[in-house]
């Protein structure tokens, strides 16, 4: 596609064999006329939204509850100073976070309710069976033995830590199960809700340091925990919300249990090996050595995960995509665009150029796109149950209305008259591709 993108006009195609076919375009154009007519399930209002707002405003309080806690044991200009460094690793992860999501970002009300949850919610389940389990240790042994250093950082810290953490993300899997698509969702909101926790626990370290070493020990901390770990508990917290990330690609509710659990394996081994190996090694030799054994390894094959599901989401967005252009909604030149990361960056400097909003718009058109996709993703793989159908309807009057903004002064495409009707689905008999789908007929989009 070249820099100087402009939506036109298309020829319309037979529409391809999927089962069940999209809308077929009513005049094969991109215009702000396209109309979707064909009868949509009543519209139902999301308890999503709501309970948004609920578990944000209940998470919020349990964070200020979390932080006069902190307070109370460190201080409050200890708090205050150790929660401004607290922010600097924050920072990097949320950033890192971001562009990870940019293809199909999240809902931020999804976003603050993870970040909550594992600044607050995590946080205080870890505190409180920590307490518990001294208090049992006290009690059973009549006050003369305690809660090992080993026990509590290698066993406890990764059993409770990260099942309270990936209690937040399954609460996320079920509640917005629309906006959890996939393993790339998954992997966003185990990762926000790791770099919640991570912020409020880097404040109970930093000002521990603090207060027991003064300012070289804040330092030192700050480097160790800051600097050179500052997404540990993003990867450990990540394999659970990868999990989940694949259930959500299955029918029904059962499989996000098992796949939940599956989830926590590898986030608990890894949790508890970075915890153990300061008992295996010494100094801050040591501490490089396993740094450099562990970490840098761990990090790079997390770094390559993320690039092959970013890929795999742009597959997937050009499959389904390809359908919408042979009914008539895109040309290929538009789902060119809008499955590859080069395609978009052309397309937003077009927009850019043109002045107004159409940046905003372009943005918008985009992320509509996007959206149908998937939508037409969970409707071809028979997870139209959560929305589907519906969505997919909403969805591509909202694309057609951005591109009537985008092309408020260019050529208009002429209105569509007569209303269609959904089309029968295909033959349940036909080979499946790769995400699911029944597999198209020759004639139908590639399938990559």
């Amino acid at each position: 596609m070249s820099q100087h993108y402009q939506p036109g006009y298309y020829p319309q195609q037979a529409a391809p064999a999927f089962a069940p076919q999209p809308q077929q375009a009513v005049n094969p154009v991109y215009a702000e006329q396209a109309v979707w007519a064909a009868p949509t399930p009543p519209t139902q209002r999301s308890t999503g939204l709501v309970l948004s707002i609920i578990g944000i405003s209940v998470l919020g309080f349990v964070f200020l509850a979390v932080l006069v806690y902190f307070a109370i044991g460190l201080g409050p200009v200890a708090l205050l100073i150790c929660a401004l460094i607290a922010l600097i690793p924050l920072a990097v992860v949320i950033l890192t976070i971001t562009w990870i999501d940019r293809w199909e970002p999240e809902p931020r009300g999804a976003l603050w309710f993870a970040f909550l949850w594992g600044a607050a919610a995590s946080v205080a389940i870890a505190l409180l069976v920590g307490l518990g389990v001294q208090l049992a240790v006290y009690y059973a042994t009549e006050g003369q033995g305690g809660v090992g250093d080993f026990f509590s950082a290698v066993i406890q810290a990764p059993l409770v830590e990260e099942s309270a953490k990936g209690l937040g993300i399954l609460i996320l899997f079920f509640v917005l199960r629309r906006h959890f698509d996939g393993p790339i969702d998954g992997l966003v909101y185990g990762a926000t809700v790791a770099a919640g926790f991570a912020f409020t626990e880097n404040i109970l370290y930093f000002g521990s340091s603090l207060i027991e070493s003064g300012g070289v020990g804040l330092g030192f901390t700050f480097f160790l925990r800051g600097i050179m770990s500052p997404f540990a508990h993003v990867m450990f917290t990540a394999c659970t919300g990868v999990a989940l990330g694949f259930a959500s690609q299955k029918k029904g509710w059962l499989p996000g249990i098992g796949f939940f659990f599956i989830g926590l394996i590898p986030a608990m081994l890894l949790h508890a090996l970075w915890n153990g190996s300061s008992f295996i090694v010494e100094g801050l030799g040591g501490f490089f050595l396993v740094y450099a054994i562990v970490q840098v390894p761990l990090f790079a094959l997390a770094i390559v995960a993320v690039v092959f599901l970013r890929k795999r989401e742009a597959a997937l967005t050009r499959v389904r995509l390809d359908e919408y252009a042979s009914a008539g909604w895109f040309t290929p030149e538009e789902v060119s665009m809008l499955s590859t990361s080069a395609g978009r960056r052309q397309a937003r400097a077009w927009a850019a150029a043109q002045g107004g909003d159409k940046g905003r718009v372009m943005r918008r058109f985009t992320q509509d796109a996007t959206r149908l996709a998937f939508a037409r993703q969970r409707v071809v793989t028979g997870r139209d149950s959560i929305g589907g159908r519906r969505d997919e309807a909403d969805l591509l009057q909202a694309v057609a209305a951005d591109r009537a903004l985008l092309l408020a002064s260019g050529p208009q495409a002429p209105a569509s008259t007569a209303p269609q009707r959904y089309p029968q689905p295909s033959d349940p008999t036909q080979p499946f591709d790769q995400y699911g789908a029944p597999q198209q007929s020759p004639q139908g989009p590639p399938v990559i």
